[in-house]
């Protein structure tokens, strides 16, 4: 079966897609990624010590800032109320990495893909920015969805 490609009119022009038909649900949806530091770098995280701060604590209200700013950073993307956001650091010492998950909740007519996956990309990039005067070598990876449940399609899991 060929996916429909949702965001297109016939002509190719780009659309919001008209949800107006469909069913009011709970909807969530997980994402996750990761950030590989130095040795130096991820101590400095885990323990606290950065000298701009709680990185944990800013990371977390910037993914949470941003999942509720998807729709203004995505062209295509539904403005929703969100019920939930949660941010959650997630420590791989033996890799010197910090996985990040973003579990984002809604009740409505379109999915928090989006904004779960925007959440972990925010909160990451502001790890980065927080300790990036000791290591500028950081790697964002693994970026994926974990999760999603409600609407038409069901349940995902990966």
């Amino acid at each position: 079966m060929e996916q429909e490609m949702t965001h297109f009119d016939r002509k190719g022009a780009a659309v919001m897609v008209d949800v107006s038909e469909k069913d009011i649900t709970t909807r969530e949806a997980t994402a996750a990624g990761k950030i590989t530091l130095s040795e130096e770098a991820y101590r400095i995280v885990v323990e606290g010590s950065a000298k701009k701060g709680d990185v944990f604590g800013v990371a977390r209200l910037a993914g949470i800032m941003a999942a509720k700013k998807t729709s203004d950073l995505i062209p295509l993307c539904h403005p929703l109320p969100l019920a939930k956001c949660s941010v959650e650091f997630i420590p791989h010492e033996e890799e010197h990495a910090i996985e990040v998950q973003s579990t984002v909740k809604t009740t409505g007519k379109t999915g928090v893909e989006m904004e779960a996956l925007t959440s972990v990309n925010i909160a990451l990039l502001t790890i980065y920015d927080m300790v990036k005067a000791i290591d500028r070598g950081m790697v964002m990876s693994d970026i994926v969805l974990l999760e999603k449940s409600g609407g038409r399609s069901g349940r995902y899991v990966r």
